[in-house]
């Protein structure tokens, strides 16, 4: 019942994150004359955090992204054989948060998918600002493995009680505001797969990209600040 209740949390978690930080993109980045633009984008994606990790947090660690759980595991403190259950459980929540938000979006007149979409991760052509894939592929793995350290960091033992999720939350806040131009900022396979399947196309062709960078990112920094960081005494 207890690993139940934890994928069940981390589903709710993932499904939150991208229909908060993915809704506000779409629904809000850009509306007429009160658009929150990318500073409200960021800081919506940080919240969903931030807010899920308080509410859930105590149930299943509050992952919320597959590159979070394997860089747990990398740094020590998440068992292996929980690895594939959660991130099940988190690429299920954000497809269904995908879905829905490709349904109430629909509502509007003249929304398109093909041109609107829904706030998917891509490099080359697909990318915001139109970096490079491998000016992408590299702010993906460094990114990520800095959001592994603060995780890592922010949750150790001796670190203030409590405040984790603010850190964490503000954390991903940041990462929105550096990488948004480049890659609309994925640092999580779950988060990209969801619109990347309702969308398809180009959104689809490049999804690999957002698992093997984020993955391999949040590898790296939960194994350096385990190896290299961490004060265990």
């Amino acid at each position: 019942m207890k690993n139940s209740n934890a994928l069940v949390a981390e589903a709710f978690g993932t499904f939150w994150l991208v229909f908060g930080g993915c809704g506000s993109a779409v629904f809000s980045a850009a509306f007429p004359e009160v658009g929150i633009g990318l500073l409200g984008v960021s800081l919506a994606f940080g919240l969903t955090v931030l807010t899920m990790a308080y509410t859930v947090g105590h149930v299943s660690g509050g992952h919320f992204n597959p590159a979070v759980t394997v860089g747990l595991w990398s740094g020590g403190r998440f068992p292996a054989k929980d690895v594939l259950p959660y991130i099940v459980a988190q690429v299920v929540g954000a497809i269904v948060a995908a879905f829905l938000l490709y349904w109430i979006a629909s509502g509007k007149p003249g929304y398109d998918l093909a041109t609107n979409g829904l706030a998917s991760n891509g490099v080359d052509d697909h990318s915001p600002g139109k970096y490079s894939l491998a000016s992408g592929f590299i702010a993906e793995v460094v990114l990520a493995a800095f959001f592994l350290l603060i995780i890592m960091g922010s949750t150790h033992g001796r670190a203030p009680a409590g405040f984790a999720p603010i850190a964490i939350g503000l954390g991903l806040t940041l990462i929105h505001l550096i990488s948004i131009p480049i890659t609309n900022t994925s640092v999580n396979p779950a988060r990209s797969t969801g619109p990347a399947l309702v969308e398809g196309g180009i959104a689809l062709n490049q999804l690999w990209v957002f698992w093997l960078a984020p993955l391999i990112g949040g590898a790296l920094g939960g194994w350096l600040y385990r190896t290299a960081i961490a004060d265990n005494t």
